[in-house]
């Protein structure tokens, strides 16, 4: 197989200590349009604290997305424990910077993500909530296999409800390894 130039390798880094500058970094106007904006600084360091608790914890993975010669990594993707309609499920969330957009990067992302899952996790479901009117993240859920089941309304951030597309990922299709890490 021939490695194309123009779509670079992708891999996720645990999250840790040193990934609130990519917080940072994500916390743009065009980045957060559907999801009620930029945060302050002061909920930026909380959600970077709630992420490498939940890590320590197991309810949650987030990753730092790196390709190569960007270390420092171009966007986080990850996965967490959520109830949904009375069912333990996985949620699923990411954020690719700006000029990273449209390079199969987040394709891929999300993929290793959802493979993370299926080998460590407990949970059959992943779900993602983009908003209807976010339609690089509906594309994003096509294109990775997301099954559309309806519209719905979510709240995020708390206090906000806004319009969402309801996406289901069946971890089934991936090949299950238990006890792997």
């Amino acid at each position: 197989m021939t490695q194309q130039s123009d779509r670079p390798e992708v891999w996720l880094e645990p999250w840790s200590d040193s990934d609130l500058e990519l917080l940072r970094r994500n916390n743009v106007s065009e980045m957060m349009t559907y999801i009620g904006g930029p945060e302050t600084e002061e909920q930026l360091v909380a959600r970077h604290q709630r992420y490498l608790e939940h890590w320590r914890l197991g309810t949650a993975r987030m990753f730092r997305v790196v390709i190569p010669d960007v270390p420092q990594g171009v966007g986080a993707v990850g996965y967490w424990d959520k109830s949904w309609q009375d069912t333990l499920v996985y949620e699923s969330g990411w954020s690719i910077e700006t000029e990273f957009q449209g390079s199969g990067i987040a394709v891929r992302a999300v993929t290793a993500a959802l493979e993370h899952a299926a080998r460590v996790g407990s949970r059959r479901y992943v779900h993602a909530f983009p908003s209807v009117e976010n339609e690089p993240s509906n594309a994003l859920c096509r294109k990775v296999g997301f099954k559309l089941l309806s519209e719905c309304d979510f709240e995020y951030p708390p206090g906000h409800i806004m319009g969402c597309n309801d996406w289901r990922f069946d971890l089934g299709q991936l090949q299950r390894n238990p006890g792997a890490a």
